[in-house]
């Protein structure tokens, strides 16, 4: 397996972890280097050009590099996992625990694999929360960076009927394909390595928990993606510098925005 490794100053150190939970890491281990700097260490993807591309464009001072591991760094976490509640009607469950929801909860039971998280991170819970918010039933909905399907099988249970789950990883696809059939919702999504400037038609949901840079960089595509009348729900940015991507997606307009732990989600429409 391919070992990723960042060695940032030691003051950056949890911009830098926040960074990797954000592309899609299941366990991030941290250790003191030399010089006041941190090394953290993680696996996010076998190919490391996919690696780098969920990473988006890193600060001068962070350092990449890849080495072989014969054993995924810090496996322990998975026991000590627990359930996510996203909301007082919704949980996030890993799928070697037992359910525990209580009745009128609906749960989303997740195996993230080998490269994607639980749902635990802010973005996701975030998105999780306005996908359970917005979703009407009948919807299409597109799953931008799909990770381990948790957004695309929310908007299922809450009765979209197509749902399209792209990432540039085919881990993501694997991952998702596999969740929607373990929550019941496989033959309403679709999960593939499409670009987005692939994808035709509208949607009245597209959601997109992926870091500025590739927002940036998709912004002309998540507009168009958009139905006149839908929503575009954008997480992986820092609540106290996103700006510049709002600004990108002009001239759709900020609806709401949402802040957990430093992070944000923001809600915009056409109109």
């Amino acid at each position: 397996m391919r070992l990723l490794q960042i060695s940032v100053p030691e003051s950056q150190a949890e911009l830098a972890a926040d960074r990797l939970w954000g592309a899609g890491a299941g366990a991030v281990e941290e250790l003191a280097g030399p010089n006041d700097r941190t090394l953290l260490r993680t696996v996010l993807a076998e190919d490391d050009g996919v690696s780098l591309g969920r990473l988006g464009q890193l600060p001068d001072l962070w350092e990449v590099s890849f080495d072989e591991a014969e054993d995924r760094p810090a496996q322990t976490w998975r026991q000590h996992a627990q359930p996510i509640t996203v909301n007082e009607a919704l949980v996030l469950r890993p799928a070697w625990l037992p359910s525990r929801a209580d009745e009128g909860v609906v749960e989303i039971v997740i195996e993230p694999g080998a490269s994607f998280g639980l749902g635990d991170h802010p973005t996701t819970r975030l998105s999780a929360d306005a996908t359970w918010r917005l979703v009407q039933t009948g919807d299409r909905v597109l799953d931008v960076g799909c990770g381990s399907g948790v957004l695309s099988i929310i908007a299922a249970r809450r009765g979209a009927v197509e749902i399209v789950a792209i990432d540039i990883a085919e881990a993501a696809r694997q991952a998702t394909d596999d969740n929607a059939a373990r929550n019941g919702v496989g033959d309403r999504i679709v999960a593939s390595t499409t670009p987005v400037g692939g994808i035709d038609g509208t949607f009245d949901l597209v959601l997109a928990n992926i870091l500025a840079p590739a927002l940036l960089a998709m912004s002309g595509d998540l507009r168009r993606l958009t139905s006149p009348d839908g929503s575009l729900v954008l997480s992986g940015i820092l609540a106290a510098r996103h700006d510049h991507v709002l600004a990108a997606l002009r001239p759709m307009r900020v609806i709401a925005t949402f802040e957990l732990d430093g992070w944000a989600a923001v809600e915009l429409r056409h109109r």
